[in-house]
């Protein structure tokens, strides 16, 4: 006869060992990763100690900063260096703005992040100013003004599918879906594989009724993550489809009353 009850126990010490295996794993890969960014900001350290006077070392510093997400000293150290270089040039300075605008944004104060990326003039640098405010103000939930800031970067990066992009989203959020639909189209022009776009461009082909099947269908397949996340965004646009059926039949029904 099988002891059911120890055949149990061997499989939940097996379970509790692998887990605690695996626990190892992700403990060194962890520690390892940390130690690397800890090499990085100190070899970037070194480098601002040796060539004060170079403001890229300041720029990637905060930047290795930021994807540890050490805000505060990164925004500390951006702060100083704009100290350093306040009799530079506006190009110069313009440039750590953008970085301390990104330690805003990244750190989620949208509204400090927007006065930086406001203040900067550089023409190399205005696009990049104008689809950070946009992000920044789509990340309010203020899609209007994002959309503004979306239209005078894609003035001078009209094929720019991350910015083409920005705009489908905005327009959207605001319920334009035609016009959502061509920058879409737009976008899967350039990158065909792009799931987001196809998921939301499915969504609009919805409203508009017309085929979408094809669109969600390449969306789980190249971004299953986003498509699985948007089903809420599915059921409310089925949701608003319904509730226009329903409306255009009363409408209708009225009229022929």
């Amino acid at each position: 006869m099988i002891d059911m009850k120890k055949n149990n126990s061997d499989k939940i010490k097996e379970l509790q060992k692998k887990n605690q295996e695996n626990q190892r794993k992700y403990t060194k890969k962890r520690e390892d990763e940390e130690k690397k960014a800890n090499q990085l900001v100190h070899q970037m350290v070194s480098k601002i100690d040796a060539n004060p006077h170079d403001y890229h070392h300041y720029y990637d510093l905060a930047t290795l900063l930021v994807e540890g997400k050490d805000y505060e000293q990164a925004e500390e150290l951006l702060m100083k260096a704009l100290g350093i270089f306040d009799q530079s040039s506006e190009d110069i300075k313009d440039t750590l703005k953008f970085g301390l605008g990104n330690v805003y944004y990244a750190a989620q104060e949208y509204d400090r992040a927007i006065k930086i990326f406001q203040e900067i003039n550089d023409d190399k640098l205005q696009a990049e100013a104008y689809i950070m405010l946009a992000q920044s103000y789509m990340a309010k939930g203020d899609n209007k003004r994002a959309m503004v800031f979306a239209l005078s970067a894609q003035s001078t990066r009209q094929k720019d599918p991350a910015v083409n992009e920005m705009i489908g989203d905005n327009l959207l959020a605001l319920g334009n879906f035609s016009q959502a639909a061509e920058f879409y189209d737009l976008v899967l022009t350039a990158e065909p594989q792009n799931g987001r776009a196809n998921f939301n461009r499915g969504l609009v082909a919805m409203v508009a009724d017309e085929p979408f099947e094809s669109y969600f269908k390449r969306a789980n397949q190249y971004d299953p993550a986003y498509f699985n996340k948007g089903q809420k965004k599915l059921k409310d646009i089925e949701k608003f489809i319904q509730l226009n059926g329903t409306k255009k039949a009363h409408d209708q029904h009225g009229k022929k009353d």
